[in-house]
């Protein structure tokens, strides 16, 4: 269990992470520019990892429903959405929004047991659970306030440089 801890950990640090690399990325190039770069070099290291580490088991590829090989399609919605949302939230409060999408959405798809996930039931300690951290967004965004606007110099010039 602790190796799955330290492991999601690290994986949220490198969502967050390659967020913020992409939304840089996107600053130079387009959205699709971005993306079709995000998954290519994503794509050719994983294929580098996968020959070294799995060999010739690469491309053993059974008993996969139909389904499964949208994935990357759906990959390129993650990383268009992620870069354009970044773009108009900021880093924080975007992740913050897909993280929490993420969580709802797993929590739906475990509950009904949909796509082959076993069925968990659904219970009040779970919404509640999601409640609380849609508030915990609401606070960090609206509970910024008002950003002080600047003033204006008010030191007083001396005499002697005065004309």
């Amino acid at each position: 269990m602790l190796l799955g801890l330290i492991l999601a950990i690290i994986a949220g640090a490198l969502v967050s992470l390659q967020t913020i690399f992409n939304n840089k990325v996107n600053e130079r190039t387009g959205s699709w520019a971005t993306t079709t770069l995000v998954l290519g070099t994503g794509f050719l290291a994983s294929l580098l990892g996968s020959l070294i580490f799995e060999g010739k088991n690469t491309f053993v590829l059974q008993h996969m429903q139909p389904w499964y090989w949208f994935s990357g399609m759906i990959g390129v919605g993650v990383v268009f959405c992620l870069v354009q949302g970044m773009k108009r939230l900021g880093p924080t409060y975007a992740i913050s929004i897909v993280l929490t999408a993420q969580l709802g959405t797993a929590l739906l798809w475990d509950s009904l047991g949909w796509l082959g996930l076993e069925k968990i039931p659904f219970t009040l300690n779970k919404l509640i659970g999601v409640i609380v951290i849609i508030g915990g967004i609401l606070v960090f965004k609206l509970g910024q306030g008002r950003t002080k606007e600047p003033q204006e110099n008010t030191t007083p010039i001396p005499d002697s440089m005065k004309g």
